[in-house]
């Protein structure tokens, strides 16, 4: 299964740098980061699927429960700053999958606030 293959790292600050939080072995939903302790702090990340590396989807959204503003990524990546994508300090919730989802995917997400299956879902 591709959500085996994918590993998410958070960082509270830019450049990969202050409180982490690491995600490996398995797609995941989180609908609100105040679980971790970690509601709008959000600056930097590392994206990877180790085995496809264009196989993975991370969204972010402005509010829990996958609401609000959002930004995409697709394919392994670092981001340093998110900042760079008007996005630094404003993630509460997100969804992270093995394979990249379809925009018309992500909009079904948000219309019903209802996750991809056979994904880890974390609530508060």
């Amino acid at each position: 299964m591709a959500n085996r293959d994918v590993r998410l790292t958070l960082w509270s600050g830019t450049n990969f740098t202050g409180r982490r939080i690491h995600f490996r072995r398995g797609g995941v939903a989180v609908r609100d980061l105040g679980a971790f302790r970690f509601d709008n702090v959000l600056s930097s990340f590392r994206l990877r699927n180790v085995v496809q590396s264009s196989q993975v989807t991370l969204v972010l959204f402005s509010r829990i429960n996958f609401q609000g503003s959002f930004r995409v990524f697709r394919g392994s990546q670092s981001v340093a700053n998110l900042g760079n994508f008007n996005f630094n300090n404003v993630t509460s919730s997100f969804i992270l999958v093995g394979r990249n989802l379809t925009d018309v995917e992500i909009a079904l997400i948000r219309s019903t606030g209802r996750p991809p299956r056979d994904i880890l879902i974390i609530r508060q």
